[in-house]
């Protein structure tokens, strides 16, 4: 019973160590793989502000703790937004597409795919999808709970 338990000890060893050397093995192909497959990873600063695109001055921060808030949105083209203002500050990357925004003293931006956009502050404005594709929008908004992202104007009806 004694040379079984020394003769299954053994076993369990070298089986272990096989397992541990072709496991060590695979890794050393998959990190040579990587090094030469992989790519370095690259940064590019899009935009550092401290101004809206209309190049007013951006409020201070809020007092208190936080939101962060990241929203997707896709206009389909032809697509107007109604007026409306954005009580906290918020920026975000056009990743398709091209975007008009005016702002209700006739200020105008065009978006272009690939840029950055910094969001009128408690000013009125809205947005068209004046392309023919749809335009593809990320915003990051620094909020604080229970906050709105956007409040609506209605009661404006010229565009």
């Amino acid at each position: 019973m004694k040379k079984m338990k020394n003769w299954l000890c053994a076993a369990i060893l070298i089986c272990g160590a096989a397992t541990m050397s072709l496991a060590l093995s695979g890794c050393k192909t998959a990190q040579t793989a990587n090094k030469t497959s992989a790519q370095k990873v690259e940064s590019k600063e899009l935009i550092r502000t401290s101004q809206s695109w209309d190049g007013v001055e951006l409020p201070d921060y809020l007092q208190g703790r936080p939101e962060l808030v990241a929203v997707k949105y896709v206009f389909p083209a032809g697509q107007k937004l109604g007026w409306h203002h954005h009580p906290v500050m918020n920026y975000g990357i056009l990743v398709q597409g091209e975007l008009t925004i005016i702002g209700l003293d006739g200020k105008t931006k065009v978006v272009h795919e690939g840029e950055p956009v910094v969001e009128m502050v408690n000013t009125i404005h809205h947005g068209e999808n004046r392309g023919n594709k749809d335009v593809i929008l990320y915003m990051f908004y620094l909020s604080q709970k229970d906050l709105p992202l956007a409040v609506q104007h209605p009661e404006i009806t010229e565009q």
